[in-house]
C-alpha cells in the first residue's frame, strides 16, 4: 500500500501563481458583465448613506501614480463602508475647463484667433472627452468600483447650471463685486490667476537701493534729504505714487557718500553693509508718525511720491521706506486707498510695458528691470544694485514667473463671511488633525477671490451690463441663464447676443434703448468644481449633501477644499463636507519629487501590466498615505513578498477545506479544542484591530495586522500543527472537523478583511469558496464579519497561549540548535524535554493539550527545574533524538510502530486510520 495515497492532503483549483497581469482584466469583465456596481447599489439601497465624494482629477494626460493612490484610497474606503452597513455610492467627476486644455491645443498648433469661439470651444471639449475616457479606461484597471458610465463632468450642461445658481446666490447676498485691484497676473496664461493657482520657486532678481529726494519736507525734513527704498521689481518703479514708513519705527537721516538718507534706526547697520558705506554718520532722528504725508520727488518723473504711514512696513529687511505702487501690490492697494492714491499699472496682459510708462514703453516686464535700473544710475538715483535668489511666485500651469498687477476683476468677498467660514472648518473632522490648522490658516489670511478669468475654455460669468455700464445681475436673470445652460450648454452664452440671452421682455432703467452687453470673462475652475457639491451631491437622486468625505492630496487645502467650502458656506451657511481626509505626494525612492525631466517617475499603468493591480493596492495600504511617499520598484518588490504570502494562506486554507460542507460539518465552539478556541479568539483579535483601522482610515494597520496574523499565527504557528491532524487523521475524524471549522472561518473571514485592498484576489478566492458563492456571487455582495466577544474566557484563553507561545518560542530555538549539531533532522525525529519555572509548570500539567503535537515533535517530557542546565528566555530546554521507529506515512518516530501486523511500518495511530479506508 502506498500510505501517502492514504493522507488527505490539500485539494484546491485556487492556483499558487496569481498572474495578475493576465487575470485581473478578466475578472473586471466580469464585473461589468455582473455590472457589480448596480448589484453592492441595490444590496445596500436602504441602509444609511456614506458619500465620499470625488474631487475631480483634471482631463488632460494618463493618470500618473498620485492619481493612482488617490483613487485606491478612496476605492478602499468606499468598499469597506458598503460591507460595514453603508449604502455607500461612489460618482466618479473630471474638472474639465481651463487653461492646461487651451495650451494642448495650442501646442498642437490651433489658432484660436482665427475660428470662433464656439468652434474653439468645441474644440477643447472634445478633447477633454478623449482624456476622460482614457483616464477612466486607467482607473478601472485599478479596480475602482463606481458608477463609471454616469460619471459627473464640468462641462455637462446640468452641472454648469447649478454653477450659474451658486454665483447668483452669492451675489443676491451682496458677496460678488467688480473691483481695480492688484490680483495675480499671468503674463504667460494672460489671465488673472487665484492663490490656489500660485506655486513658489527660486528665481534669480535684481536687487536695488534706489533714493528719492524730498519735494517737501514740511519743516521736518530738508530737501537735501532723500528717502531710500529697497525693491527686487525695478520694472513697478515706474508705477510707484508713494513711500510706505511704520508710524512706530524710529527712523534717522544718515550721512553717506555726501548724500542723506532716511533709513529705519534698526536697519542703518545692515544697509551699511549691503551697499558698502566705509562711514556714516547719523545727523538726525525721528519717529514714522513725523513723516507722515511729506512728498518726494520721483526719481524719473516730475511726480510726486507720497510719504505714508503703513502697519505692513517691517524690519525684517529692505530700509523701512517702501517703495509702494497701488497698481502692484495688495499693501500697496490698501494703503493707497486709505491716502487717495491712484490705481496705476503700466503693463498690459502679456506684461509689456504700457504708454503710461514713459521711457519703457513697448519692453517686456523683466526686459525693463534693465532698463529701469540704467536710467537710475544716468540719474543718480540708483545707490546699489546685485542679484538675489529668492522664492519667487509663479503660474503653476506655465511655471513662469507672475506679477502683482491691477486690473478690472470681478471677486468673491471672502471678508464678509470669514467668521462663517472659520465656524465650518471648526465643525469638520479632518484627517490627519493638522488639516483643521491648516486650512483654518488659509482661510483666515486670505484675500477675496478674484473669480474671472480671461480665457475662452470656461464657464462664463453670467453678467450683462446696461447701457449706462451698470453690472446686471438678478435672480430673473440668473434663473434664465441657468436653464438655458441646462438646456444648450454654456456655448449658447457665446452664440446668441446679450438680448437673446436674456429673459423675453427684460427691461432695465440704465438701458432706455433696450440695448445689453455681455460680459467676455469666464469663472475661474477652482469655482467650477468648488459648485460640485451642488452639481453633483444636490443634483443626482444617488447622492446627498453634505457629503460625509472629501478625500484629495494636501495641495487641495488651498485649491478643492477651499474654494467648496466658500461656495457652500456663502449659500448654504455649511461646510460641503462632514470630514477631510488629505494624502500627501508620491516622492521617488530617493525622497524627490517625482517629474518626467529627472525620468525618475513611475507609471502606474506600467505597474498594473507587469505585477497587477492589487500590488499596487496593497503597497497603498501598506504606506503612511498622510505624509509625503516614496515610491520605488523595490517598494512593489516587498510588497510582492507579502502578496505571496497572504495567496499562499488563502490557497493552503481552502486546499485543506476541500472535503469540508460549512453547513454540516460544523463544530461548536465549545467542542474545539483549546488550540482551536484559541485560534479563533485571536481571529476574532483581528477582525477587531482591522475593522476599527478602516473606520479611522489606518490602512497600514490593516496591512500589518493581517500580514502579521498570516505569518505569525498561522504559517508559523497554528497551521503547522494542524498537518498533523487534517492530512493524518480520518476524514471525518471530529478533532479534524473542529481544526477545518476554524480554517474555513478564518478563510472566509480574511476573504472579505481584505476585499477592500485586493478585491480581484479575494473575489478569485471567493469564486472557490462553494458554499458561500451560492450565498453571494461575490465577496462584494457581502459584509465583513463582526468581532465577537468571549469575555473572561477568551482573555484567560488569550493569557494561557501568550505564555505557551513563550515557551515554544524557546523549544524552537532549541531545535533549531540541535539541527545545526546534527543532534536531529526534522523536528519530528525528536524529544522536547523541558523545566519551568514554577509558576509556568501548571500550564503543561494541563490534559486538554497534546505538547507534543504543540511543538511538533514525536515526544514530549516535563521535569523539575534542576533537572535541566540549558536555559532560554522562560524555560529549560533539552533536544534529544526520540526513541522509536519514523512511522512511514505520519513521520512521526513512534514505540508503536509495527504493533499492527497488517500494517507494520507504521504507527498505531495511523493503522487506525488506515484501516478505517478498507
Amino acid at each position: 500500500m502506498e500510505y501517502k495515497d492514504t493522507l488527505l492532503m490539500p485539494k484546491t483549483a485556487f492556483p499558487m501563481r496569481g498572474n495578475l497581469p493576465n487575470r485581473e482584466p478578466e475578472m473586471q469583465a466580469k464585473w461589468e458583465e455582473l455590472n457589480i456596481y448596480q448589484l453592492v447599489q441595490e444590496r445596500t439601497k436602504d441602509r444609511p448613506m456614506f458619500v465620499l465624494h470625488d474631487g475631480p482629477p483634471f482631463a488632460n494626460g494618463d493618470l500618473h501614480m498620485g492619481h493612482a493612490l488617490n483613487r485606491v484610497l478612496k476605492d478602499m474606503i468606499v468598499r469597506h463602508k458598503s460591507m460595514t452597513g453603508y449604502n455607500a455610492p461612489f460618482v466618479p467627476g473630471w474638472d474639465t475647463h481651463g487653461l492646461p486644455i487651451e495650451q494642448v491645443l495650442s501646442n498642437k498648433g490651433v489658432k484660436r484667433k482665427e475660428m470662433s469661439i464656439v468652434e474653439y470651444r468645441q474644440m477643447c471639449e472634445d478633447y477633454a472627452y478623449t482624456q476622460i475616457d482614457k483616464q477612466r479606461t486607467q482607473s478601472k484597471r485599478l479596480g475602482v468600483r463606481g458608477d463609471w458610465e454616469n460619471p459627473y463632468i464640468t462641462l455637462k450642461p446640468e452641472f454648469e447650471s447649478h454653477q450659474i445658481k451658486v454665483f447668483g446666490k452669492m451675489a443676491e447676498k451682496g458677496y460678488i463685486y467688480k473691483g481695480l485691484k492688484p490680483v495675480y497676473w499671468s503674463p504667460s496664461s494672460e489671465s488673472a490667476l487665484a492663490e490656489a493657482e500660485i506655486e513658489y520657486q527660486d528665481k534669480r532678481s535684481p536687487s536695488i537701493y534706489v533714493s528719492f529726494p524730498v519735494k517737501d519736507g514740511k519743516g521736518v525734513l530738508d530737501t537735501d534729504v532723500n528717502f531710500l527704498i529697497w525693491t527686487t521689481t525695478p520694472w513697478t518703479i515706474p508705477a510707484n505714487l508713494g513711500i510706505s514708513v511704520h508710524p512706530d519705527f524710529d527712523y534717522v537721516v544718515v550721512q553717506a557718500n555726501d548724500k542723506k538718507f532716511v533709513i529705519a534706526k534698526d536697519l542703518v547697520e545692515t544697509v551699511a553693509t549691503e551697499i558698502g558705506w566705509e562711514s556714516y554718520e547719523i545727523v538726525q532722528e525721528m519717529k514714522g508718525a513725523d513723516l507722515d504725508r511729506l512728498v518726494a520727488t520721483h526719481p524719473l518723473y516730475e511726480r510726486d511720491s507720497l510719504i505714508m504711514n503703513g502697519d505692513h512696513v517691517t524690519a525684517d529687511g529692505g530700509t523701512g521706506c517702501v517703495h509702494t505702487a497701488p497698481g502692484h501690490g495688495e499693501d500697496d492697494y490698501y494703503i493707497g486707498q486709505s491716502y487717495g492714491l491712484d490705481v496705476l499699472s503700466p503693463v498690459d496682459g502679456r506684461g509689456v510695458m504700457t504708454e503710461e510708462a514713459p521711457m519703457f514703453e513697448g519692453l517686456f516686464y523683466e526686459d525693463a528691470n534693465k532698463a529701469v535700473t540704467e536710467k537710475l544710475t544716468e540719474v543718480g538715483a540708483l545707490e546699489h544694485m546685485n542679484f538675489i535668489t529668492h522664492s519667487y511666485p509663479h503660474d503653476w500651469r506655465t511655471k513662469k514667473p507672475v506679477m502683482y498687477r491691477a486690473t478690472p476683476q470681478w471677486f468673491a468677498s471672502i471678508d464678509k463671511f470669514r467668521d462663517e467660514l472659520l465656524q465650518a472648518i471648526r465643525d469638520t473632522k479632518f484627517t490627519p488633525a493638522w488639516g483643521e490648522t491648516r486650512l483654518y490658516n488659509m482661510v483666515r489670511d486670505r484675500g477675496d477671490w478674484v473669480i474671472s478669468r480671461q480665457r475662452a475654455w470656461g464657464v462664463p460669468l453670467p453678467i450683462f451690463y446696461a447701457e449706462n455700464g451698470e453690472a446686471i445681475i438678478t435672480p430673473e436673470t440668473i434663473d434664465h441663464v441657468s436653464n438655458l445652460f441646462r438646456e444648450h450648454g454654456s456655448n449658447v452664452w457665446f452664440e446668441r447676443e446679450a438680448k437673446d440671452l436674456l429673459p423675453e421682455g427684460f427691461t432695465h432703467p440704465g438701458s432706455p434703448n433696450g440695448e445689453f452687453t455681455k460680459e467676455t470673462d469666464i469663472m475661474d475652475v477652482w469655482f467650477d468644481s468648488g459648485s460640485s457639491h451642488q452639481g453633483v451631491l444636490v443634483e443626482r437622486d444617488d447622492l446627498q449633501y453634505p457629503a460625509d468625505l472629501y478625500l484629495e492630496g494636501s495641495d487641495q487645502y488651498r485649491g478643492w477644499f477651499n474654494s467648496s467650502l466658500t461656495t457652500s458656506v456663502a449659500i448654504n451657511g455649511i461646510a460641503p463636507y462632514k470630514g477631510i481626509l488629505s494624502h500627501g505626494f508620491t516622492l521617488d525612492g530617493e525622497g524627490r519629487k517625482m517629474s518626467k525631466s529627472l525620468g525618475n517617475t513611475i507609471d502606474p499603468v506600467k505597474v498594473m501590466n507587469q505585477m497587477g493591480a492589487d500590488i499596487l493596492r496593497l503597497w497603498t495600504s501598506s504606506v503612511d498615505y498622510t505624509a509625503d511617499v516614496r515610491v520605488s520598484d523595490s517598494n512593489f518588490k516587498q510588497v510582492s513578498e507579502v502578496y505571496r504570502k497572504i495567496r499562499n494562506t488563502f490557497r493552503f486554507l481552502h486546499g485543506n477545506v476541500a472535503d469540508y460542507n460549512p453547513e454540516t460539518d460544523r463544530v461548536a465552539y465549545e467542542n474545539l479544542s483549546p488550540i482551536d478556541q484559541y485560534m479563533l479568539v485571536r481571529l476574532n483579535e483581528v477582525i477587531q484591530s482591522v475593522r476599527t483601522a478602516y473606520e479611522r482610515y489606518e490602512f497600514a494597520t490593516v496591512y500589518h495586522e493581517v500580514n502579521n496574523f498570516c505569518t505569525g499565527d498561522l504559517s508559523s504557528f497554528y497551521l503547522d500543527l494542524a498537518k498533523d491532524i487534517v492530512y493524518i487523521e480520518r476524514e471525518d475524524d471530529p478533532a479534524r472537523r473542529a481544526m477545518q471549522t476554524v480554517m474555513y472561518d478564518t478563510l472566509v473571514t480574511l476573504v472579505q478583511l481584505l476585499a477592500p485592498i485586493l478585491p480581484h484576489t479575494t473575489d478569485e478566492m471567493w469564486a472557490h469558496l462553494t458554499y458561500e458563492n451560492k450565498k453571494a456571487v461575490s465577496v462584494q455582495l457581502t459584509d465583513m464579519p463582526e468581532a465577537e466577544d468571549f469575555g473572561d474566557a477568551g482573555k484567560a484563553l488569550l493569557e494561557r497561549f501568550s505564555q505557551l507561545l513563550d515557551v515554544r518560542d524557546d523549544v524552537l530555538k532549541a531545535l533549531e540548535e540541535a539541527r545545526n549539531a546534527k543532534v536531529i533532522g526534522k523536528s519530528l525525529e525528536a524529544k522536547a524535554t523541558i523545566a519551568l519555572p514554577e509558576e509556568l509548570a501548571p500550564l503543561f500539567k494541563a490534559t486538554d493539550l497534546d505538547f507534543a503535537q504543540f511543538f511538533i515533535v514525536s515526544d514530549f517530557e516535563l521535569v523539575a527545574w534542576d533537572a535541566l542546565d540549558q536555559a532560554y528566555d522562560v524555560a529549560k530546554v533539552q533536544i534529544t533524538a526520540a526513541e522509536g521507529e519514523k512511522c512511514a506515512r505520519c513521520w512521526s518516530v513512534r514505540q508503536d510502530v509495527g504493533t499492527d501486523a497488517k500494517h507494520p511500518e507504521i504507527c498505531g495511530r495511523c493503522a487506525e486510520v488506515v484501516s478505517t479506508l478498507a
